[in-house]
């Protein structure tokens, strides 16, 4: 979660009328790349919302674009005040709206920031530094977001962990003041990388003992950390490392899906999915391996939440029932009798 940033001011408005400003204001569009990345992230969406996670599919999606100098805002229902709408794109499958730029388009990030709902904000491919497919998947990992956002239980549970000390704008989600620095956090915090490392590399003969191995790590660093800071730890492998895992999920499970329209396929940076499948697993494991976590902070909790997720998927069928059931709780899922 970010924290808005102070708004632009709309200079010249009283311009808008002139045959200039109108003339402006009609050349104002989505560019062609940008409208081909966000009709593939809304299929992907459409395709595998509902096989990927139970009650995902039918989550509103609205989203803003932010370009150098404006942002143009699909699939909101509640546009605010300030935005223009620039009519239906046929090619979306949504209405279009736009205002000058107010973030950074170097945003990637969900929060309510238009109208009070969960909308994901984010940069151009290019901007954000990343290629068409991976961007298109980030999408996903954001709207994952905005379903873990719309839970019932979601606001009342964050006030439950009790982690705000007093901070009432969620900054605190960045901010907790976890025991990064601490020689001993991080040698457990070692030592659970490296169990779930071998846990994704065990064979199915040998995976009950890998797994075993993890629980250990878990348990260990639980007991090593005060209690504040494993709900906070908890926190962040449930948020943002089931995210995390749900970009490689959305990659394995596109690569099985028709090909991509052809105005996708031939965008200079495209990649396929299943190639993309196997550098972000592959990914996932050199973080787990190269983990430092005076170094990488709060990042570091990422690969480790998305390959607990990746161990619950392979042992534990119907998990994702249960996340829901119990929110900021990842690791505590994991299976014990095995």
């Amino acid at each position: 979660m970010h924290r808005p940033i102070g708004r632009l001011l709309l200079l010249l408005a009283g311009l808008a009328s002139t045959p200039r400003a109108a003339h402006a204001q009609s050349s104002i569009h989505l560019r062609a790349p940008d409208r081909v990345r966000l009709a593939e992230a809304r299929r992907l969406t459409r395709e595998l919302a509902g096989r990927l996670w139970p009650g995902w599919d039918g989550t509103p999606a609205p989203l803003l674009l932010v370009s150098d100098s404006m942002e143009f805002l699909v699939g909101h229902p509640r546009p605010s005040p300030g935005f223009r709408r620039l009519g239906y794109d046929s090619l979306l499958g949504s209405e279009v709206w736009t205002r000058a730029r107010q973030f950074p388009p170097t945003l990637l990030a969900t929060f309510p920031a238009v109208s009070g709902m969960p909308t994901i904000v984010v940069g151009t491919a290019e901007r954000t530094a990343k290629s068409s497919t991976t961007w298109v998947l980030t999408l996903l990992h954001e709207h994952f977001h905005q379903w873990q956002y719309a839970q019932p239980d979601y606001y009342p549970g964050i006030r439950r962990l009790d982690l705000a000390r007093g901070d009432s704008t969620g900054q605190w989600m960045l901010d907790y003041p976890f025991p990064y620095d601490s020689a001993a956090i991080q040698v457990a915090m070692r030592r659970l990388a490296d169990a779930l490392v071998g846990a994704l590399a065990a064979s199915p003969g040998t995976r009950a003992d890998a797994v075993r191995s993890v629980v250990q790590a878990r348990d260990a660093l639980r007991a090593a950390l005060s209690a504040d800071d494993y709900r906070y730890f908890e926190f962040q492998l449930w948020q943002e490392g089931t995210a995390r895992f749900i970009e490689y999920a959305a990659a394995r499970a596109a690569a099985r899906l028709p090909h991509p329209s052809a105005a996708f396929r031939h965008l200079p940076d495209y990649q396929p999915y299943g190639a993309t499948a196997d550098s972000m697993l592959h990914g996932i494991r050199r973080e787990l391996e190269q983990l430092d976590l005076g170094q990488k902070r709060r990042v570091a909790f990422y690969p480790i939440g998305a390959a607990i997720a990746l161990v619950l998927d392979r042992t534990r069928p119907g998990w994702q029932r249960k996340y829901a059931q119990r929110p900021f709780a990842l690791a505590a899922l994991l299976p014990t009798d095995r």
